[in-house]
Parts: C-alpha cells; sequence; structure tokens
C-alpha cells in the first residue's frame, strides 16, 4: 500500500501552487499533523482540515489521502522526524509553496477557532525552520482569518479553551 503511494507521488508532474511529489507531500502531511497534534489533542475539525488540505491541495482522493495521513502518522510520532521534514520542504519547496504551506498549517491551526500557546509556539519554530519570515507567516495567518470571516466560519477565540472532548491523534502524548 505504501509502495503503490510512493509511486503515485513520485509518477505524478508539478501542480500550481502548493503541489510536489513524492516528499513533499508526506513532508507536508507531517506538518500538518504535528500542528494538529502538538497542543496533545486533535479537535474534530483540525482532524478535518487536515484531510482537506491535503485532498484539495494534492488533488488526492480521499483513500489516498487516508494512506497518506497515516504513512504521516507514523513519520510524525518520532521526535527526531520534524527537523527531517522540515529540510525536504525547505529544500524541495520553493519560497512560494514554503509560504502556501504557511497558509495551510494555519488553516490547521484555526480549524478548531483556537491557537493554543504550544501551537503559536510551534507555528513561529516552523516559519523558521522552513524558511518562511514572521511576516509572511503572519499575512497567511490573516489570509486564513479572512476566509473564515468571509465564509461564515466561527470567531477565532482568544485562548485555548478545555476540549476534553477531543480524541488524541494516535496515542496520548506530552507536548514536546
Amino acid at each position: 500500500m505504501l509502495d503503490r503511494l510512493r509511486d503515485l507521488f513520485t509518477a505524478g508532474g508539478r501542480r500550481p501552487g502548493l503541489a510536489g511529489t513524492g516528499d513533499k507531500a508526506l513532508a507536508a502531511a507531517a506538518l500538518l499533523i504535528e500542528v494538529a497534534a502538538i497542543d496533545g489533542s486533535v479537535a474534530a475539525e483540525e482532524r478535518l482540515a487536515v484531510e482537506q488540505v491535503l485532498a484539495r491541495h494534492f488533488s488526492l482522493p480521499a483513500e489516498t489521502v487516508a494512506s497518506l495521513v497515516a504513512e504521516g502518522e507514523k513519520a510524525q510520532a518520532g521526535a527526531n522526524q520534524l527537523l527531517r521534514f522540515t529540510r525536504t520542504i525547505k529544500d524541495r519547496f520553493d519560497e512560494a509553496e514554503r509560504v502556501a504551506l504557511m497558509e495551510l498549517l494555519w488553516e490547521v491551526v484555526l480549524a478548531d477557532g483556537v491557537i493554543d500557546h504550544l501551537e503559536a509556539n510551534l507555528m513561529r519554530r516552523l516559519a523558521g525552520l522552513i524558511y518562511v519570515t514572521d511576516q509572511d507567516s503572519g499575512r497567511a495567518r490573516q489570509r486564513v482569518v479572512e476566509r473564515r470571516r468571509a465564509d461564515g466560519t466561527a470567531p477565532l477565540a482568544q485562548q485555548a479553551e478545555d476540549r476534553s472532548d477531543s480524541r488524541p491523534w494516535g496515542s496520548s502524548r506530552s507536548a514536546r
């Protein structure tokens, strides 16, 4: 199954926007999952956002997204994997793709209407690791906030709220 997934990504050509093949899709998936899971739980809205972002930006069918998320979860579970994925993104994504990825990451962070302090910290670290300026990351966040307002999505809460009804992604883990 994983070989078929890798074959799918390596067979395709470049698509506009945040498009890519092979390791690029897996690296993006792992970071999206990391952002969703950093606060110790994954709200249903965050999980759905990860799946929708991957499907939309990589033009993938649902079953491929499910496989990619599963592979991304495994890869993300290793504490030392984050550097591997940010290096892949830094080396293989051009500047516009890296900024587009920050926007996708903000979509996941903002999906539940809460920016947890751990999520905010991780977003700052990721921006630095993939060579996206604070200004570009801030503009990416603002674009997501404006889309949420235009779509009538619930307003952004000021601080983290109790999300005890959220299910952890995989096994429970402490925040890094």
